[in-house]
């Protein structure tokens, strides 16, 4: 008898009214505004606009989501055009399977086109997003909860995962809630990432690439661990082989990187210290006039007092003088 278990949702959508409320989507929503509040706390920190991370998340945002769902389809291909299965599911998103390496690629493609048209270095960027990305996903993992999928084998421990549904092949019962496990796993990378960076100055990309390593380094543990259908290469799942490849090409990129240009740029964005100094200017201006007010007033006072020191001057002397004309008169 199970003593306790996490349970799952009945159910993964709400409908208030017509508006379906899916759990999913509501997950990738919140995810995606967590990372660029943080991205934007951390880019101004480094000498950014406030709204430069917004704007280029619009080019981002719509590239990852693009890009997760084709890496999903391919993979998983025949979730969608064997037989008996509908094509057009593969463009309900909603419904699950967003493939997390083609959501950074086509992400990083878009972020990149919105750093060209700004001016800004791509690393640079990456550097200041990276721990919001990680959380994101942290948050992102729960749609994978509402949807009663990416579970791992059957255990009866504490913390299992209730798996209630029997559709599309699965089995109820009591399963590693792998989901639960990434989803702590990548907020201890966030963690790592944002510690790591203020420890050490971390620039050139080179906190992006930490955070892809720590990722793949925990991804590829919890992928070993799930039972649904995947491509096998040599006995491993294929994203375990992906996470492996990719977490190498960080831990490269991060090592050269360190020696070719060691230390974090000084200049982010370009144009935004320039108007810091042009603020900076601005409020100069105001105070030399303000200064040069105040010894204007000055100086009017000064010229008044002595206008009033020569008229009783005169006066003393016109009033000497009929005395003394009075006196001769005597």
């Amino acid at each position: 008898m199970e003593l306790a278990y996490i349970p799952s949702p009945s159910r993964g959508v709400i409908h208030l009214g017509p508006i379906p409320l899916r759990g999913y989507a509501f997950c990738i929503i919140i995810g995606v505004f967590v990372a660029v509040w943080l991205g934007n706390k951390r880019w101004i920190a480094r000498g950014g606009r406030s709204g430069t991370v917004a704007d280029i998340a619009v080019w981002a945002v719509p590239f990852g989501l693009v890009g997760g769902r084709l890496y999903h389809v391919i993979t998983d291909y025949q979730l969608y055009f064997s037989e008996g299965r509908d094509w057009v599911d593969a463009f309900k998103i909603w419904e699950g399977g967003l493939g997390i390496w083609g959501a950074i690629a086509f992400g990083a493609l878009g972020a990149w086109i919105g750093c060209r048209r700004r001016g800004i270095p791509l690393p640079a960027y990456a550097d200041a997003v990276a721990p919001g990305i990680a959380f994101a996903q942290a948050i992102g993992r729960w749609g994978n909860w509402f949807n009663q999928e990416l579970y791992g084998r059957p255990t009866d421990l504490p913390w299992a995962l209730e798996i209630t549904s029997s559709t599309d092949g699965r089995v109820p019962g009591t399963y590693h809630p792998t989901f639960l496990y990434e989803s702590l796993w990548c907020i201890g990378v966030a963690l790592l990432v944002i510690w790591a960076d203020r420890r050490f100055k971390l620039g050139h990309g080179r906190a992006f690439a930490l955070y892809v390593a720590a990722y793949c380094a925990g991804r590829a543990w919890i992928e070993y661990m799930r039972v649904d259908d995947a491509h096998h290469i040599l006995g491993l799942r294929l994203n375990v082989w992906t996470a492996l490849i990719v977490f190498l090409l960080a831990v490269t990129y991060f090592v050269v990187s360190a020696k070719k240009r060691p230390g974090r740029e000084e200049i982010v964005e370009p144009g935004a210290a320039d108007g810091a100094v042009e603020g900076g200017d601005e409020a100069e201006d105001k105070k030399a006039d303000a200064e040069a007010s105040e010894r204007s007033e000055e100086v009017s006072e000064a010229s008044d007092d002595s206008d009033d020191s020569d008229a009783s001057d005169a006066e003393s002397k016109k009033e000497a003088g009929d005395e003394a004309e009075s006196a001769k008169k005597s």
